[in-house]
């Protein structure tokens, strides 16, 4: 699926007048930067927008069966380098996503508009109700998420479980003929295990990592800061990690793999192609940079790709394995 960029607000890619194509699992984007799940929930007419800034593709915010409200206030915080949040899945539920992806699919600048649609339950049987109800839509692929850090029965306690991950992927694959991404907990400890058996259950891609578990105290009421206590941690700090993963899944799986986690510059997505992510996604940097992030990201990616003489993108992913 190629997507041609807007015209106007170009922004920071004013400057830039080279793609940087990508393919990944039979569609075509112009660009190897996306949205990351959760970022801006679903904000059907800002989407156009952001994907004419530079941004290859969208991922929507998690939709479950049912709605869900979600945790009450605080949900986020800053830290020292970066940010927690326990937003708690708040989503709309299936239905009504499905009557705002009709209206949605009505407006001609869809069909511009690549996305690629997350979602989550608490069982196989449930994963794929929604994907089934989900499938007669016209997006890219589903993202399972299958590791949220702070939400019991549904994030990483079912990406933890390897045998009730490949039941879900399989769940899922039964009912669609998009591709199905796996997005990984950042908990796992043995990456190549974890991905070899991800991709033997029939996943198309592997998306690595998502936020990791944690707390912060406020030292003056001596409480928790986030309502749900427990939150994720995002930014600059999970970057190593997810670099590391990114790595290790490469040498391990021969599917694809998406890198997210602490991506603010373009040397940050840099290191993740050169552990062998195929494309990466962006969130807490859009809290600083906004929509002009894609396109600085896409402008600094293009010039080192000549700087380094690749002659494309692919060469460039897994350049640092030897």
């Amino acid at each position: 699926m190629e997507i041609k960029t807007a015209d106007k607000d170009r922004g920071a890619l004013e400057k830039l007048d080279n793609q940087i194509p990508v393919d990944l699992c039979g569609f075509r984007l112009n660009y190897p930067t996306m949205l990351a799940s959760g970022v801006l929930g679903i904000s059907f007419d800002l989407f156009p927008r952001i994907v004419s800034n530079g941004c290859g593709a969208i991922v929507t915010k998690s939709i479950g069966l049912e709605p869900r409200a979600g945790y009450k206030n605080p949900t986020m915080t800053g830290v020292d380098a970066g940010y927690l949040n326990a937003i708690g899945l708040a989503n709309p539920g299936v239905k009504t996503f499905s009557d705002e992806m009709e209206e949605f699919e009505r407006d001609p600048r869809s069909k511009e508009t690549p996305l690629i649609v997350s979602i989550f339950a608490d069982s196989p049987e449930n994963f794929a109700r929604i994907s089934r109800d989900l499938d007669r839509f016209q997006f890219l692929a589903f993202e399972l998420n299958l590791s949220c850090p702070h939400v019991k029965d549904v994030g990483s306690e079912i990406g933890g479980d390897l045998e009730l991950s490949s039941r879900v992927i399989s769940a899922v694959k039964k009912t669609t003929k998009k591709p199905v991404f796996a997005k990984m907990p950042a908990s796992i400890m043995n990456a190549a295990s974890w991905g070899k058996t991800i991709e033997g259950a029939g996943a198309d891609a592997i998306v690595a990592i998502n936020t990791i578990r944690a707390m912060t105290i406020d030292i003056t009421t001596k409480e928790p800061i986030l309502s749900n206590k427990i939150g994720g941690l995002s930014g600059s700090a999970i970057r190593p990690i997810g670099v590391r993963t990114v790595y290790e899944l490469f040498e391990a799986v021969k599917i694809p793999i998406v890198g997210v986690g602490g991506i603010f510059s373009w040397e940050h997505a840099v290191e993740y192609f050169l552990a062998g992510a195929a494309c990466v996604q962006v969130g807490s940097a859009m809290a600083t940079g906004f929509l002009e992030t894609f396109g600085k990201l896409n402008t600094g990616i293009y010039n080192y790709l000549k700087d380094k003489r690749f002659s494309n993108l692919k060469e460039m992913i897994g350049a640092a394995h030897h």
